[in-house]
C-alpha cells in the first residue's frame, strides 16, 4: 500500500510542469512513522550529517525498497547531474571495503549493518575513507568522505504521523514540517506540523490525543470550519447559527475538547456497571448483588435468606452466590438431594433396612437380638424357656444355644432354673436365660448373690425391694433333687437311685451323715450342672456298711 501510494504521488509530479534552472527546492516525504527530506547545496559529508542533526535528524539509511521508492520521489528525473549523500560510511578502523558482503562492510550512521536492500553501482570500491552517495540512477557509489556531493539525504523518526487532511473542491492547505519543509503534497505529517487552509481561515496542530494516537488539532475549543475534515468533530459537525459544532450521539458527550466523543460512563464512579442514560447515567450490579442506597456501589444478596427454599436441604451464601449442600447421610445429584444407601456397604451382619438421613437400621432374625456391644451384629436371644438352637444346616451336629440354655436332644434348647442350683443366697426368681437375687426382709444384697444384714450394709448397694414374690426358694443343704441328674438314661437313673436310698438309710442308722448335691456354673457365659458324691462319714474307718 505504501509503495502505491509512493507510485501515485510520483504519477502526479511528473505530470507536472519541469522545474526552472537552479537547484530544485527542498522537499519531503513521510512514511509511515519515519520522514526522509532533501537538502540542496554542496558540501562535505561532515558538515551534511550535522545539519541533518540539528533539525532532530541523521542521514538516511537506505534500509528497503519502500525507502529506496521515497528517494525516486525526492531526486531529480534520471539524466540530471544530482548526487545526494546518504549515511553509509566505512567504518574508521576499516581501511578498505569488502565486496563479499552485502554492504561490503560498510555502516548506517545508527553504527549498525541491518538492510534487506542494497544497490550498488558496479566496480572497485578504493581504500581509504569512503562514504556513499545515491546516484541519479538510484545506483550506490562509493565517494571519499572529504568529498562534496549535490546535496544530502536526512531521516527523521517519530513515534507517529496524522494524515494528510482532504479539504475538498477548491482549497489548498499547505504543511511545514519541524525540519523545515513547506509542501502541500505530504502523504503523512510527523508530530508538531502545521497545517494553514486560510480559505477557511483554519490553523491546526497535529498532537497526540487522550485516546491514543496523532490527530489535527484546534488551539481553540470546538469545531472549525465543517468543510475540512469535518471540523475535527469525532461524530458529526453541524452549523447552528452560522457556526460550527460538534454533535454526539444519545449516550455519549462531547469531550474537553468539544470535539471528540466518549460514552456518559466514561468517568462514572459505579462499582461494577454503568448503562447511559437520557443525559445521565444509571449504575447496575452483577448477578448475586444489589445496588446500595448510594446508587454507586454494590452489596451481596444473601439468596438463602431472600429465597427460602431455595435449596432442598442446606443453604450456604456465598459472595455473589449461594452453594447448595446436603445433609449427612445424603448426596448431591441433579441438584436435588438424595439418601445415601447405606445397606449397599454391607454394614449389617443379617439384615439392613435404610431410613432417612445418615442413619441406618439393623436388624436380627427370629431369635437374634442386635449385639449389646457392637450395633452391626446379632446374638442369639430367647425370652421363652425353650426355643430352637442356632445349628449350622451344613453339619447338623453343630447347634447352640444362647446364654442360660442347654441344648437336649434334637435342636431345642433348654432353659436352665439356675435357681435350683442354689446360685442365691436368700430369695431366687428364675428368668428364661438369665435368674435374679433377692434378699428377705432385713437384709439387702452386698453383691450379686450374697445378702447381708442392713445394718451391716455400707449404703452403697441399692436393697432389692422387699415386696418381690420369688418363683422359688433355695434347695435345702440336707436334701437331693433328682432334677440334678438330667441326662443320664433310665436304667442309670433307676439303679442310681436305688443305690442312694439303700446308702441314706444305713448312714443315718449309723451316723449323722449329710449329703450335698453343688451345681457350679464353670463360665459366666455357659452354666453346666455337675453331680457330687459326698462319701458318708463314719465313727470308725473299720467299720462296715
Amino acid at each position: 500500500m505504501l509503495r502505491l501510494c509512493l507510485a501515485l504521488l510520483a504519477t502526479a509530479q511528473l505530470g507536472c510542469s519541469a522545474p526552472s534552472a537552479g537547484p530544485p527546492p527542498p522537499g519531503a516525504q513521510c512514511i509511515e512513522h519515519d520522514c526522509f527530506s532533501v537538502v540542496w547545496g554542496r558540501g562535505v559529508f561532515s558538515e551534511a550529517g550535522r545539519l541533518c542533526a540539528a533539525s532532530g535528524g541523521h542521514l538516511m539509511t537506505v534500509r528497503s525498497t519502500v525507502a529506496a521508492d521515497a528517494i525516486s520521489l525526492l531526486v531529480p528525473r534520471p539524466g540530471g547531474a544530482a548526487s545526494l549523500g546518504i549515511g553509509l560510511q566505512l567504518p574508521q578502523d576499516q581501511q578498505c571495503p569488502e565486496p563479499g558482503r552485502r554492504l561490503r562492510g560498510f555502516r548506517w550512521v545508527t553504527g549498525d549493518e541491518s538492510t534487506d536492500y542494497a544497490n550498488w553501482k558496479p566496480g572497485d570500491p578504493s581504500c581509504g575513507p569512503q562514504c556513499v552517495a545515491v546516484a541519479p540512477d538510484l545506483l550506490w557509489e562509493a565517494k571519499q568522505c572529504d568529498s562534496e556531493a549535490d546535496g544530502f539525504l536526512c531521516e527523521y523518526n517519530y513515534p507517529g504521523t496524522c494524515p494528510k487532511l482532504s479539504p475538498g473542491a477548491g482549497l489548498v492547505v499547505t504543511y511545514t514540517t519541524p525540519f523545515g519543509v513547506r509542501d502541500s503534497d505530504l502523504l503523512a505529517l510527523p508530530p508538531q506540523s502545521t497545517a494553514s487552509a486560510p480559505g477557511l481561515g483554519v490553523e491546526l496542530v497535529c498532537q497526540e490525543h487522550s485516546s491514543g494516537g496523532w490527530r489535527w488539532s484546534s488551539a481553540s475549543r470546538g469545531a472549525w470550519h465543517c468543510q475540512l475534515e469535518n471540523g475535527g468533530c469525532e461524530q458529526s459537525c453541524q452549523w447552528d447559527g452560522g457556526s460550527p459544532r460538534c454533535a454526539c450521539p444519545q449516550g455519549e458527550q462531547l469531550e474537553q475538547d468539544g470535539r471528540g466523543c466518549s460514552s456518559l460512563c466514561a468517568n462514572a464512579p459505579c462499582e461494577h456497571f454503568c448503562t447511559p442514560d437520557t443525559g445521565n447515567f444509571t449504575c447496575i450490579c452483577s448477578e448475586g448483588y444489589e445496588l446500595a442506597g448510594d446508587g454507586v456501589h454494590c452489596k451481596d444478596i444473601d439468596e438463602c435468606e431472600a429465597t427460602p427454599g431455595v435449596c432442598e436441604q442446606v443453604c450456604t451464601n456465598t459472595d455473589g452466590g449461594f452453594h447448595c449442600e446436603c445433609h449427612p447421610g445424603y448426596e448431591m445429584v441433579d441438584g436435588k438431594c438424595e439418601d445415601v444407601l447405606d445397606c449397599e456397604e454391607g454394614k449389617c451382619e443379617y439384615k439392613c433396612e435404610d431410613v432417612p438421613g445418615p442413619p441406618y437400621s439393623c436388624s436380627c432374625f427370629d431369635g437374634f437380638i442386635i449385639h449389646p456391644e457392637n450395633p452391626h451384629k446379632c446374638a442369639r436371644f430367647c425370652n421363652q424357656t425353650e426355643c430352637p438352637a442356632d445349628c449350622d444346616p451344613h453339619t447338623l451336629d453343630s447347634c447352640y444355644c444362647p446364654d442360660g440354655f442347654i441344648l437336649n436332644e434334637g435342636d431345642r434348647c433348654q432353659d436352665v432354673d439356675e435357681c435350683e442350683q442354689g446360685y442365691c443366697d436368700q430369695l431366687c426368681t428364675n428368668e428364661p436365660g438369665h435368674y435374679r437375687c433377692h434378699c428377705q426382709e432385713g437384709y439387702v444384697l452386698s453383691d450379686q448373690r450374697t445378702c447381708s444384714p442392713e445394718e451391716e450394709s455400707s449404703g452403697e448397694t441399692e436393697p432389692y425391694p422387699k415386696t418381690v414374690a420369688p418363683t422359688r426358694a433355695p434347695p435345702k443343704a440336707d436334701s437331693l433333687h433328682p432334677g440334678a441328674l438330667i441326662g443320664i438314661s433310665m436304667g442309670i437313673l433307676a439303679t442310681l437311685l436305688a443305690l442312694l436310698a439303700i446308702l441314706y438309710h444305713l448312714v443315718k442308722k449309723h451316723c449323722p451323715a449329710r449329703g450335698t448335691m453343688d451345681y457350679k456354673c464353670s463360665k459366666s457365659t455357659e452354666k453346666e450342672v455337675v453331680l457330687q458324691q459326698v462319701t458318708p462319714r463314719c465313727p470308725s474307718a473299720s467299720q462296715k456298711l
